[in-house]
């Protein structure tokens, strides 16, 4: 008997004539691994929801089909005994957590469930000890990292000691370090506890070989299920970018085998490919450096806590540049993209944007600056996504000379002109809040992961779309832990610790220098063929020297 069994489920969530769910035919084994991945808007979180007991109750909506539990009609199961059952780890952990310390936010759920307190404590103590969160128990959940905080998210649940996990992309705020740790310890937790996981994702590049099996979901349905070699063959033939790089470049060579991890690509260069035949790359001709729009001279930045987030930051960006800045959680990314925006005033030092000092003068109010936070929701409270726009144009007493239109079509928000922006995926809401930003025509672009919730599809939309406005001399300054993201698109790239930046350069040299902070194709061409960060690059490289070989597997 499977774990989980739906038959011909179908969903409307309030309000919408389309369904979000169709022809939904699923078996989910005990203690397997499932990663269920495809396009923003594709069902997956809408899936994970009904897996979860969310769905219909806490969402109302039209309901069809069935989905059993253990061969339980799920619709007439006790929620309280479900919840012990299966658990649930949201994208973002801030909206899940609801106490004001460590311990306690761990305890809440424990409560609700009538346990003893004995029983409580004992819970408690094992899952800090686990999660290695044990120095941070008394700690207020504010004060936590991104990371922390999504182990806190998921140590609540933990707790509860489910039979399932469900995971909606619990990775999309953390740092590349921390994304593989939770990866690992998820992997722990289904290898030697035998828990059931259900993983939402669709930044594949760390959890993809983990998978026992794969969904790939388009259009409320599901498309294709297999193992992660054999998705990754159907997808690539399909032109269907949800595969990890490497075995989007095994695939497109027209590898037999498709390798999933660096590892295994690393193995099939060296067995198939001469490095002798792939001389270092000659050094780039170094375009000569536009007006700078802005400067930050020896910037410090304290917060009233005490916590120096920026520590004698000096920078300058240039007319039509793209600049990711990358780093750990907790880094001060965020603060100085705040203090660029002239959000935040510096302690110590001068920040200039095109001859304004913000310093003291503050921010212009005439839209040539446009900042754009994590949290998109913040900037969408209209009726409708055509709304949102206009009302941000009416801010600043700017005409609509077609620029809603034209950036309703370079979004591809069209068909969501008269929608609610709240009845929007994330990644739809993420350019809808951008395009509430761009309507300005702002001269300089400040966004904090701009990438967040998006799909490879839109991904690349979207660097399309940054990638115009930089050649129109828009200078763009981006913060992001999408490494894949910076690597195809920006021009150069910082690296920020502690405050301080570390590294500053053209995105080859920063990104092809680090051991972390790098693409996949990079750490796999890395030592072997130098010069290599994107699957492009790869292609350009290795792809003419591979028709002639015979594979050695």
């Amino acid at each position: 008997m499977p774990l989980f069994q739906s038959e011909n489920l179908i969903y409307y969530y309030p309000d919408r004539e389309k369904p979000a769910l169709k022809d939904i035919n699923l078996r989910i084994e005990e203690g397997e691994f499932l990663l269920i991945t495809g396009g923003s808007g594709s069902g997956k979180s809408t899936l994970a929801r009904v897996l979860a007991g969310l769905i219909p109750d806490f969402y109302g909506g039209r309901f069809g089909g069935k989905v059993y539990f253990q061969g339980r009609d799920m619709g007439q199961m006790n929620r309280r005994k479900l919840a012990r059952e299966v658990g649930m780890v949201f994208q973002d952990p801030e909206k899940q957590l609801v106490m004001t310390s460590v311990e306690a936010e761990i305890a809440f759920g424990l409560e609700n469930l009538g346990l003893p307190r004995a029983e409580m404590s004992r819970r408690v103590a094992e899952v800090l000890s686990f999660l290695d969160l044990t120095e941070v128990r008394q700690e207020f959940t504010a004060h936590l990292s991104g990371g922390q905080k999504q182990k806190l998210a998921l140590a609540a649940i933990l707790a509860m000691q489910p039979r399932v996990l469900v995971l909606d992309e619990p990775t999309s705020q953390l740092d590349p370090v921390a994304a593989e740790e939770f990866f690992n310890l998820i992997k722990r937790l289904n290898e030697e506890m035998g828990l059931t996981i259900i993983l939402i994702e669709q930044r594949l590049e760390r959890c993809y070989h983990l998978a026992d099996r794969v969904v790939f979901m388009e259009d409320g349905q599901l498309k294709y299920e297999g193992t992660p070699e054999q998705l990754a063959r159907w997808a690539v033939q399909r032109d269907i970018p949800f595969v990890p790089p490497v075995a989007r470049f095994f695939a497109r060579i027209g590898f037999p085998s498709i390798p999933v991890t660096v590892k295994e690509g690393r193995r099939l260069l060296r067995s198939n490919f001469d490095r002798r035949e792939f001389p270092p790359l000659k050094p780039a001709v170094k375009a000569e450096p536009g007006e700078p729009v802005l400067t930050m001279s020896k910037v410090w930045f304290t917060y009233p806590n005490g916590k120096e987030a920026l520590q004698d930051v000096s920078i300058q960006i240039a007319t039509g540049e793209l600049v990711a800045i990358l780093g750990a959680n907790g880094a001060g990314k965020s603060t100085l993209l705040k203090t660029m925006a002239g959000l935040l005033k510096p302690g110590r030092g001068r920040v200039q944007v095109m001859g304004r000092d913000l310093s003291n003068e503050g921010r212009p109010g005439d839209g040539r600056i446009a900042y754009l936070s994590q949290n998109p929701g913040d900037y969408l409270f209209q009726d409708t996504v055509e709304e949102e726009l206009l009302f941000t144009l009416k801010n600043f007493g700017l005409p609509n000379d077609g620029i809603v239109d034209e950036l309703l079509e370079k979004l591809n928000l069209q068909r969501y002109r008269r929608v609610n922006p709240r009845d929007l995926s994330s990644g739809e809401r993420q350019r809808v809040a951008l395009a509430s930003i761009l309507v300005t025509r702002p001269r300089l672009l400040v966004l904090d992961e701009p990438t967040r919730g998006m799909d490879y599809r839109l991904k690349d939309e979207l660097g399309e779309l940054l990638t115009g406005l930089r050649r129109e001399g828009v200078s763009v300054v981006l913060v992001t832990h999408d490494i894949e993201f910076a690597a195809a698109y920006a021009t150069r790239v910082l690296l920020l610790f502690a405050g301080r930046i570390v590294a500053d350069g053209p995105k080859h040299q920063v990104l092809g220098q680090s051991v972390f902070y790098s693409t996949q194709i990079g750490k796999m061409c890395r030592g072997y063929v130098d010069g290599v960060l994107t699957l492009q690059d790869a292609l350009d490289r290795l792809a003419p020297a591979w028709p002639a070989r015979q594979v050695v597997s």
